[in-house]
């Protein structure tokens, strides 16, 4: 392939403004076809990101001979379905994260990938942004010595009545459509963030718990890890929090300082060595998967390696299973 030509499927709010305009900007990479069931949203947002063709039927999408790239972007218990297809296709597969609903389908996609000898990248596209690789050399760099510790705090207020009658809310509390609640869809993020820091973990523990009983989904995980690398990880999920007491921030504690940041609502990294702080901030981002998107077409395209690989997606599977483990 000389030119990625992209098919999506599942083209909703994801894919709006955090992916799809994108895959028009990077080099030698086209939008050319989208799917979405509902035939006359599928057709409106085509017409409205000037998409060529658009489709109601997977199948049709996959099957397109202008498409050789597919992008799986709807929820989470049917991205399997939808990633075997491409392979038998042999059509390489961009799949959003989560991965699956849990780690026996991830390691399925993966393997059957291998098999095909087909390209599979999960959208952990974080460890991409300018942001985070700026926090990876830091640690590289030994800016605050020899790591420590890592304290995680991301508390959400509870999603009002209105809020969770909206279909793009309502699928992220279905355990069926999205494997759990709300940390099955955000911590996704954090955690494959940990390990691109940190590598592999040693243990793993974690409590689930449905504290508000405000829908089938837990609202509270706590985590900890211990990394192979001796560094020791903590972290609380709550969204069920009061009103004011929201909190995104993430603190590398090291032998000489610390770096604090926020993974989803910041744009600043704060290094602290010695009493002293210094920030680095970042612009952001128009489109927060184009980075990750052009390492993508790299990988397709044979420029590049896999900026991550379907094991990658499946260990952060494992992980989150091993967290939320009620046995």
């Amino acid at each position: 392939m000389k030119e990625i030509k992209w098919g999506i499927i599942g083209c909703g709010d994801v894919t709006e403004l955090k992916s799809g305009p994108a895959f028009n900007k990077v080099k030698n990479s086209i939008l050319v076809a989208v799917m979405r069931r509902d035939a006359e949203k599928a057709k409106d947002y085509a017409q409205r990101h000037n998409v060529p063709n658009w489709y109601a039927d997977a199948t049709e999408l996959i099957n397109d001979p202008n498409v050789n790239a597919i992008y799986i972007a709807t929820p989470p218990s049917t991205h399997l379905q939808f990633a075997l297809a491409a392979i038998a296709a042999n059509k390489p597969v961009y799949v959003e994260k989560p991965m699956t609903i849990n780690y026996t389908e991830a390691i399925e996609m993966s393997d059957m990938a291998s098999a095909k000898n087909i390209k599979l990248v999960v959208a952990h596209y974080r460890r991409a942004q300018p942001f985070f690789l700026k926090i990876k050399q830091l640690l590289t760099d030994k800016i605050i010595g020899e790591i420590r510790f890592v304290r995680l705090d991301y508390f959400k207020t509870l999603l009002t009545t209105d809020a969770l009658k909206k279909e793009q809310n309502a699928w992220r509390l279905n355990p069926a459509i999205a494997g759990g609640g709300l940390f099955h869809d955000l911590a996704p993020h954090q955690l494959d963030l940990m390990r691109f820091f940190f590598g592999e973990a040693k243990h793993i523990s974690g409590t689930a718990l449905n504290q508000g009983g405000n829908y089938s989904a837990d609202d509270m995980v706590t985590a900890n890890i211990h990394f192979k690398s001796g560094v020791l990880f903590s972290g609380i999920w709550c969204f069920n929090i009061a009103a004011g007491q929201q909190k995104d921030l993430c603190e590398i504690v090291g032998s000489n300082g610390k770096i604090s940041f926020s993974v989803f609502d910041g744009y600043t990294v704060t290094v602290t060595v010695n009493n002293i702080a210094t920030q680095y901030s970042f612009d952001p981002l128009q489109h927060v998967q184009q980075p990750m998107i052009e390492k993508v077409v790299g990988y397709f395209l044979n420029e590049n390696d896999n900026p991550c690989t379907g094991i990658d997606g499946a260990i952060i599977m494992d992980w989150i299973t091993r967290i939320t483990d009620r046995s």
